[in-house]
């Protein structure tokens, strides 16, 4: 097959746009599509890859000209169509709000580390009186094949670290973590309203990034929180008849 080979035929598709979630930068996703021809033009061989582009923008600040940085970007970077204008103009717009000056950045850091455990958590009647560390992580599983109480503590934990994007990607690599977590959902959320509540709140962290959906998707975690919704609504329904009934019944 080698020596009938000829031309290798490349073409690169570019694919979604977002934000970096801890730099100043753009990620530009794309897609690589390599095939080997034969002689006669025929496809021999093909392969698809995809792979992302990080494009850092330090000198963004709040007098930055975002319309004319855009341009640049669009300059330098080839792998973005010219009708993806607009939306680089609305990421940039997005990053010089989000991180206005290097000062206001390091006391957003300052507050954060000032915040109590207690004040992290994402719903009245869950709290944890100790502080998350990412290099304990490994303790956070061993918690979630414990008891119910337990799993909320492991989970609750390990939430703290997920509401930092800076953990996002250290987590994703600890597949330990994400299967874990993913089998509690699936296998206990009847059994704790808090425990399934922290779970999804953890993959609802990874979902706020495009880069992440990926993990979300395999999980099968949309499914999972129908499910959940599903079962939560028919309950409310029930709850509804039974307090009709006992009023009707005090009524007579």
């Amino acid at each position: 097959m080698q020596d009938d080979a000829r031309y290798l035929k490349r073409k690169v598709t570019a694919g979604s746009l977002d934000v970096h979630p801890t730099e100043k930068a753009l990620v530009v996703h794309y897609e690589v599509e390599a095939t080997i021809l034969g002689e006669g033009g025929g496809h021999m061989l093909g392969e698809r890859k995809e792979g992302q582009k990080i494009i850092r923008v330090k000198s963004l600040s709040p007098s930055t000209d975002v319309g004319a940085l855009a341009k640049k970007v669009m300059e330098e970077c080839k792998l973005i169509p010219a009708s993806r204008l607009p939306q680089v103009e609305q990421l940039l717009y997005y990053l010089q709000n989000r991180k206005s000056s290097p000062v206001e950045g390091k006391l957003e850091k300052k507050e954060k580390r000032s915040v109590k455990p207690r004040e992290l958590t994402p719903f009245e009647g869950m709290e944890i009186n100790e502080e998350a560390c990412i290099t304990r992580v490994d303790e956070y599983i061993e918690l979630l094949y414990e008891g119910i109480p337990e799993k909320i503590r492991g989970s609750a934990l390990i939430l703290q670290l997920a509401r930092n994007p800076d953990n996002l990607e250290e987590l994703l690599h600890n597949e330990a973590v994400l299967g874990a977590l993913a089998r509690v959902l699936r296998e206990d959320w009847k059994q704790s309203v808090d425990l399934a509540t922290i779970i999804i709140y953890i993959f609802f962290c990874f979902s706020s990034f495009s880069q992440f959906h990926g993990v979300v998707s395999h999980y099968k975690i949309g499914a999972l929180c129908m499910s959940v919704v599903e079962h939560e609504l028919k309950r409310h329904d029930v709850w509804r008849e039974e307090l009709r009934k006992k009023n009707k019944a005090y009524i007579l």
